[in-house]
């Protein structure tokens, strides 16, 4: 059987030796809560799955939807003889929600989070050319309020919730490494000066005379390199100056990558560990109310993606399903995407990288209590975002961050729960990453005056009323959500405005009679009504000179939530070139390429 989703899953650390673990592993529902307890973790267990698909999917081999607590898995292995001197890493790409391994009967590691990596070194319990037991239990109870995104904490689905994703979703991998080894590396276009800022933390005990060295290379060759002490601060950094016949700006119209290579040696000159990366020289900045791309205006035409399958839910089945659904959003005429509840593989963010795709990030706040004046909210929404932001910080294509999304709560004159909450995300976010704009919430309770973006979401069908309560914005006075006719924002400060979803048309003419089908508003009588109101929708804001941007909802039909471009499995719904068409106006600045 071949390994399902066997590409290397973090494009911006590369090293040549590394395992898959995806494939066949041992699977059991522990329904109680009480594996522990009944000895599981010693024991082998009943079931199959295949990983890294959840047990919810299809693909997983065991397709259940009901709610499962707590499940567990088991996988024996081999730990390579070759990798005899190095530490062994064990590496879990996202677990929702929270999990607990053992190797050998050895507690390696503790996790809480749905949506980001983390690393258990298992060199103390099984080392190389030893056989190492892997047991994985994950606790993930839909019905507490957590960060769960657009997960239903009902049994159904139902409007805008869907089927939930318990347990590895994402590639299980192991890899060698050295006593000290190069992390992840944080690295920072400057097109000012034409350099990047290298920020190179190490793991593992350091020693004197540790330096590192980086090169930049092009199909050319390498053009530039920087060799800098390792033993000095705690965290080394390096400028690489890219010299000015070689710098090329990243942009939707000519996405270059340049290739790092990262070295790391001992005082003798030694290699101790080396990899692989790359890099986008990007720069942002805000000009009155408009963002700006290396210092041009590019209207963001973005469309709201939730990277949910038919067959792998919140997993997309094959490295392909990533690049075609890029391919998708552009032909139809889009140039970006607004990552919507979910924190996506780093494969995708790699494709968007290279095909020059716009994107905004967010964070899967859903889960919180979202009626007005009952959110509740815990610490762990800033930690988890904190290790997506820390995981997702060099990717060229994200171009803003946001941090939370349709926050509920009525605006008194007391600070409340929320108000700390969004406070927290919104300073943790620009003090990780001072070099994209952060806006604090997407739609809804705005509570932050430094906001570097305000918006709205705004579902209102008829073209004419959509495009006058917009075209108020000129005189600064933009469309306000609301909650049940009460303010829940503070007032507009006059930064980058956008309506950040909208349209949302209910549209499939398969539907039969009864079926669990939804939308917004009433679904059109014809196709061709269904073009009228995107074309009017879109044009509002597209010839609104005050406006840096929109997001339509949304890119595919996701369950019963029907109102995508394209249908769930990725069929044509519409005719692409007008589609295109209708967002091909003068605001759109710069031409769209796929």
């Amino acid at each position: 059987m071949d390994i399902p989703r066997a590409e290397y899953p973090r494009p911006q650390l590369v090293r040549e030796r590394w395992l898959c673990l995806n494939g066949e592993w041992q699977f059991e529902m522990d329904c109680g809560d009480s594996g522990l307890e009944r000895g599981l973790l010693g024991r082998e267990l009943k079931s199959r799955i295949i990983v890294p698909f959840c047990p919810e999917s299809s693909l997983s081999g065991i397709g259940n939807i009901d709610f499962m607590p707590a499940v567990w898995y088991r996988r024996t292995i081999t730990i390579p003889d070759d990798w005899a001197g190095s530490r062994v890493l064990l590496h879990f790409q996202a677990v929702d929600e929270d999990a607990t391994v053992w190797v050998n009967g050895i507690e390696v590691g503790r996790h809480r989070g749905g949506f980001a990596p983390f690393t258990c070194d298992v060199t103390r319990a099984a080392h190389p050319g030893m056989e190492a037991v892997i047991v994985v239990r994950a606790r993930d109870d839909a019905r507490e309020w957590k960060p769960m995104g657009k997960q239903s904490r009902a049994y159904a689905n139902a409007a805008c919730h869907y089927t939930r994703t318990t347990g590895i979703w994402q590639t299980v991998w192991l890899e060698p490494a050295p006593r000290t080894a190069l992390e992840r590396p944080r690295i920072t276009p400057d097109i000012t000066n034409g350099c990047f800022y290298i920020e190179q933390r190490l793991d593992g005990a350091r020693e004197p005379g540790l330096h590192i060295r980086v090169r930049l290379c092009t199909e050319a060759g390498e053009i530039a390199r920087v060799d800098c002490p390792a033993d000095q601060d705690f965290q080394p950094k390096a400028m690489l100056l890219v010299p000015s016949e070689h710098r090329r700006f990243w942009s939707p119209s000519d996405p270059f990558l340049y290739t790092l290579y990262i070295e790391l040696r001992d005082s003798h000159g030694n290699l101790l560990d080396q990899a692989e990366s790359y890099a986008g020289l990007r720069g942002i900045c805000l000009d009155g109310k408009t963002i700006r791309i290396n210092g041009q205006t590019i209207f963001q035409r973005l469309v709201l993606d939730q990277g949910y399958y038919p067959d792998g839910i919140m997993t997309a089945p094959t490295e392909e399903a990533l690049v075609d659904d890029i391919r998708l959003s552009l032909e139809a005429g889009f140039n970006g995407a607004r990552l919507h509840q979910k924190v996506f593989e780093e494969r995708f963010l790699y494709h968007a990288d290279r095909m020059g795709y716009l994107v905004w990030a967010e964070f899967p706040n859903w889960g919180s209590r979202e009626e007005p004046g009952k959110e509740h909210t815990r610490a762990t929404y800033i930690t988890q975002w904190l290790e997506a932001i820390e995981r997702d910080y060099s990717h060229p294509s994200i171009i803003g961050w946001c941090p939370l999304n349709e926050t509920v709560e009525y605006l008194g004159d007391r600070i409340t729960e929320l108000d700390d909450v969004t406070w927290g995300m919104f300073l943790a976010t620009k003090a990780l990453d001072g070099t994209r704009p952060v806006l604090d919430t997407s739609g809804y309770a705005h509570r932050i005056p430094q906001n570097d973006v305000y918006d709205s979401h705004d579902y209102d069908q008829n073209p004419e009323t959509f495009a006058a309560r917009h075209a108020a914005l000129a005189d600064g006075k933009p469309y306000l959500n609301e909650a049940n006719g009460r303010a829940i924002s503070i007032p507009y400060g006059g930064q980058p405005y956008f309506v950040s979803e909208f349209g949302g048309i209910w549209w499939n003419p398969e539907a039969r009679e009864g079926e669990n089908s939804w939308g917004y508003g009433d679904r059109p009588t014809s196709i061709e009504e269904f073009y009228t109101r995107f074309e009017g929708l879109c044009a509002a804001l597209l010839d609104n000179s005050d406006m840096f941007g929109y997001c339509y909802t949304q890119l595919t039909d996701v369950f019963q939530e029907q109102n995508g471009i394209y249908t769930f499995d990725r069929r044509t719904k519409f005719d692409m070139k007008r589609i295109r068409a209708a967002q091909e106006r003068p605001a759109a600045i710069e031409p769209m390429s796929f």
